[in-house]
């Protein structure tokens, strides 16, 4: 079959809950991707900064295997020789003390949801189903129903109401907004360090170091969402890193399956993660030794082969080539790392038609809110495909 037969079937038996790019996917490996009619393309998208690692890492699949031939769920209602390992290994790698493994983002996103309220009534004293969290303006954390009650994009939330109670929004980038917001019911704040789904919308500098210290002053507890921005993507570990503070927790997931397999987990201290009690909390596939192998390889991968130093090297100079371009459509282009964001002028009509055009020419990218093309290649890249990419990024901005 081409790729107009499989995506009639798409279109025929599958929910329209998304709008992809008309390229049928059918092998990939490192950063090039290959459709079912023998196209490749450089994958600039990376799976939402899942492929951190690329596309199949030799040493992920390894791992993937390996375990498979040995045994690959037990539920939390037994232990596993893959469990213990991988939480040390991910503390000690992430400096957090404790770490509840879940599978998607959104999970692990609502599992601090409950742990920060849990504190605020345990640690804090707020009476009890009366804790807040404060959320900001265009974040993205997923798509459950108490998530989108968080979010500020209507074609998330509006036809899915009622929504949780608990939550307060506030603007992104405002510090004094934030501490404006705080009463005795606010348990937590939770934010992205650079809004990715917003348009790789990057904060002003000092704006981190503001919130953990009136946090602190106010007894809140700083969630950071690091799903897409975590495990290398920004240059640094964390995006957190970039201003020197350490938040209460951190979310991570993505890149932590290293492209093969959903792992997620919630990172804390002692004192806040271990507020949680047996049955208060847990997922039949959180911590499976499936995925624990994976993740241990997917981190050892990050660490040894120096995929965090590559990002900040290789993201500074995808900027710097980006910037250079001439373009009457271009507004600003902005990033950290290799998590790049080109936003477009009004009149440019829309970042869809330029990401198709990308597509033709041999680049995967994906529009963000109308008018942001994100370019999140894996951290592998290297320059020279990023040299072999740019003339036709140029054309493309250019085009009419």
């Amino acid at each position: 079959m081409n790729s107009q037969n499989y995506i009639a079937l798409e279109n025929e038996y599958g929910a329209h809950n998304y709008k992809p790019l008309d390229v049928v996917i059918q092998e990939a490996n490192g950063v090039w991707v290959e459709d079912v009619d023998g196209k490749k393309y450089l994958d600039c998208l990376a799976a939402y900064s899942a492929m951190n690692q690329g596309h199949r890492h030799p040493k992920i699949i390894a791992a993937l295997l390996e375990q498979a031939g040995k045994v690959t769920l037990t539920s939390r209602a037994f232990r596993n020789d893959q469990f213990g390992p991988f939480l040390k290994e991910l503390c000690e790698i992430t400096k957090f003390e404790m770490a509840l493994p879940m599978n998607t983002g959104a999970e692990a996103v609502e599992t601090a949801f409950k742990l920060a309220r849990k504190w605020g009534y345990d640690v804090k004293g707020i009476k009890k189903y009366n804790a807040e969290i404060i959320t900001v303006a265009g974040n993205f954390h997923g798509r459950t129903i108490a998530i989108i009650s968080t979010s500020t994009e209507p074609l998330y939330r509006d036809a899915f109401g009622p929504f949780s109670p608990g939550f307060v929004s506030i603007p992104y980038g405002d510090a004094d907004a934030f501490e404006k917001a705080i009463t005795p019911n606010t348990a937590a704040i939770i934010l992205e360090p650079i809004q990715g789904e917003a348009g790789v919308i990057i904060p002003p500098k000092g704006y981190l170091q503001r919130l953990r210290e009136i946090c602190d002053r106010h007894n809140v507890v700083l969630i950071l969402d690091e799903i897409q921005t975590g495990l290398g993507r920004t240059g640094k570990m964390f995006a957190f890193e970039h201003e020197g503070i350490t938040p209460d927790a951190v979310i991570i997931g993505k890149a932590l399956g290293g492209g093969v397999y959903p792992v997620s987990a919630v990172l804390s201290s002692k004192k806040i993660m271990g507020l949680f009690k047996p049955g208060e909390h847990g997922s039949t596939f959180g911590g499976n030794p499936l995925a624990c192998a994976v993740a241990r390889a997917a981190l050892k991968v990050l660490v040894e082969e120096k995929l965090i130093e590559n990002s900040a090297t290789l993201g500074e100079y995808f900027l710097e080539r980006l910037q250079e371009i001439p373009s009457p459509h271009v507004k600003e282009i902005r990033g950290k790392g290799l998590f790049i964001g080109v936003e477009l002028k009004p009149e440019a009509k829309g970042a869809r038609r330029f990401c198709e055009a990308l597509k033709d020419r041999g680049i995967l990218c994906k529009e963000t809110h109308d008018n942001v093309i994100r370019f999140a290649p894996p951290l592998i890249i290297d320059r020279a495909t990023i040299d072999n990419a740019i003339p036709a990024i140029t054309d493309v901005l250019n085009m009419r």
